[in-house]
Order: C-alpha cells, then sequence, then structure tokens
C-alpha cells in the first residue's frame, strides 16, 4: 500500500465551542469511515511562511496550507475516493490536495 498526503487548503475556525464539537465530530466520523487507513490524522497548521531564492515572504503563499493527514491506499485513484468525503469540502470553503508520499 502506497501512502499519500492529504493537505488542506482554506476552511475556517468554527465562530463557537459548540460549533467547534459539531466540526470535531464530522472530522472524526471521516477519519473512522477510513478506518486502518489513516496512518496519521494529522493537524490544522498555523501561517506558513514561504522561503525563496531572496527572501522570506510571511502571507502563506497563494494557497496557504492549513493543515494535514498521511493515509496510505492501494492507489492514487483510491486516496482520491477518501479525500472527497473530507469536511474541508462543506461548503466550498476549503480543498483537498492530493499527493502520493514516495519511498526513498
Amino acid at each position: 500500500m502506497a501512502k499519500f498526503a492529504f493537505v488542506y487548503h482554506g476552511g475556517g475556525k468554527p465562530e463557537t465551542p459548540e460549533e467547534g464539537e459539531k466540526v470535531m465530530a464530522k472530522w472524526m466520523d471521516w477519519y473512522g469511515g477510513m478506518g486502518a487507513s489513516v496512518a496519521d490524522p494529522g493537524a490544522p497548521v498555523g501561517m506558513s511562511k514561504t522561503v525563496t531564492a531572496s527572501g522570506v515572504q510571511d502571507d502563506g503563499g497563494a494557497n496557504p496550507t492549513s493543515g494535514y493527514t498521511i493515509v496510505t491506499a492501494d492507489n492514487m485513484d483510491a486516496a482520491l475516493e477518501m479525500a472527497k468525503g473530507c469536511p474541508i469540502l462543506d461548503g466550498g470553503k476549503g480543498t483537498v490536495e492530493v499527493a502520493e508520499i514516495i519511498e526513498m
């Protein structure tokens, strides 16, 4: 089985603790549905900085990362099917970038 990184872009912070609980429950249900395929549930991340040959940008780049998850799947198509259920897609406020992790 190959490993895949789900890299999240967008989304948003819940406005109330109750909303936060609902959002977390959706994520936990999604993880539960993937079962043992979740190698690392990951976490949200703070604003990134981009290092270039000319210096450091503080704005997170053109499409800032908001979190990640590592899963195992038979192939890219299987990983894409798993990603389609991600709660960050609810309401069209976020996206999931899927990339195979290449073993060195």
